[in-house]
């Protein structure tokens, strides 16, 4: 129900998700909407769908989220397949799978096994990784379980969505900041610690 929500909400609020995963207690996106407020909006109708459902079929009333979303602007030049990694090997790092093709809540078998998924919205980025989709998905595997694999890009790409920054270049992250007025660190919340 979740996964059919979220495609729904995807397409109202016209965003194309490249990666996701779907895990027990949390859900990773990389999304690109195609206006302003495309992410709040997806978020937004997912979040009162989504918790009407549950609340009507356990019985129960009030919020289901702890807190609200959190997101980061990312570099797709610099960390789109960082990105997608992260995502879709979340499911490996938590110990559910040895595998991330054995998790069937995920964008893996779209991007790396060519099983068609319409959540999936492929990048074009990763239209470019080959002329074929036989070979992008080949490429694509090498990115995931290549030599590719960062830890320190991994906390990259963990921090900045944990914090709301902005995870790219210093080049872009200055672009953004100058075109879109957004500060380059988030704001601290609550008033001073004394």
């Amino acid at each position: 129900m979740y996964w059919s929500v979220i495609n729904d909400a995807s397409r109202r609020a016209q965003c194309a998700i490249h990666a996701y995963v779907l895990m027990t207690n949390h859900v990773h996106l990389l999304v690109a909407p195609a206006q302003a407020g495309g992410v709040a909006s997806m978020i937004q109708i997912v979040g009162r769908r989504y918790v009407q459902y549950f609340n009507r079929r356990h019985h129960r009333t009030g919020t289901l989220w702890e807190g609200r979303y959190r997101s980061a602007l990312i570099d797709s030049d610099q960390y789109l397949f960082a990105c997608m990694r992260y995502i879709e090997l979340n499911p490996v790092r938590a110990g559910m799978t040895s595998h991330p093709r054995d998790y069937p809540w995920s964008s893996y078998l779209a991007n790396a096994e060519l099983d068609p998924d319409p959540l999936v919205t492929p990048h074009l980025l990763y239209d470019r990784l080959a002329d074929n989709a036989i070979g992008r998905a080949a490429t694509y595997r090498e990115i995931v379980h290549g030599a590719g694999a960062c830890p320190a890009i991994d906390k990259q790409v963990r921090e900045a969505t944990q914090g709301g920054r902005i995870l790219g270049s210093p080049a872009f992250r200055l672009r953004v900041v100058e075109d879109l007025g957004l500060p380059s660190e988030p704001k601290s919340h609550g008033g001073s610690r004394r």
